[in-house]
């Protein structure tokens, strides 16, 4: 299976980055192929809502930035990794970002190859998750029909385990 994670965190060595490495290395373990992009540290812009992308454009986006990478890696891509840390109640502004472009790439359908869905966040309050799964759920497990394979947060017991679980079951 081919994988693609978009880590939203900043920080190389933080508790996304962490469960970014976990699951990597549990997921290649059973053959899978990760690509991961650290969104932080690429040039990618906000839509600007000029609807090329579903006219003239037929499904590519006007802009060309970094996100060209991350449109190639989608296309055939079996399933979709978000992490993040959580800011405000949502999910980092640079992984926030490149979701708002997906609009050319993923709407109103997501490419075939494109199956199941899971989200890595991390916050220093246990409660303030509820954002970030809103769109999770809404966007890409209700809209897109996505399945899920779960939301793994850095205060869930056993979260490394957990990932290394979801991981071996792909």
């Amino acid at each position: 299976m081919k994988i693609l994670v978009l880590n939203g965190s900043p920080r190389p060595n933080g508790n996304t980055a962490a469960m970014v490495n976990t699951f990597k290395k549990a997921a290649e373990a059973k053959c899978h192929e990760v690509v991961c992009f650290n969104v932080c540290r690429m040039n990618i812009k906000g839509c600007l809502a000029c609807e090329y992308c579903h006219g003239k454009g037929n499904g590519v986006c006007v802009q060309k930035d970094d996100m060209q990478q991350i449109y190639t890696a989608l296309k055939d891509t079996e399933m979709l990794v978000l992490a993040a840390p959580i800011y405000y109640h949502g999910i980092s502004g640079q992984l926030k970002c490149v979701i708002d472009r997906f609009y050319s790439a993923l709407y109103p359908t997501a490419p075939a190859s494109l199956k199941k869905v899971a989200m890595f966040l991390s916050s220093g309050d246990d409660d303030m998750y509820v954002g970030a799964k809103f769109s999770y759920d809404g966007d890409f497990v209700g809209y897109l029909g996505l399945e899920s394979c779960g939301v793994f947060t850095n205060h869930d017991p056993d979260v490394t385990a957990r990932i290394r679980e979801m991981a071996n079951k792909l």
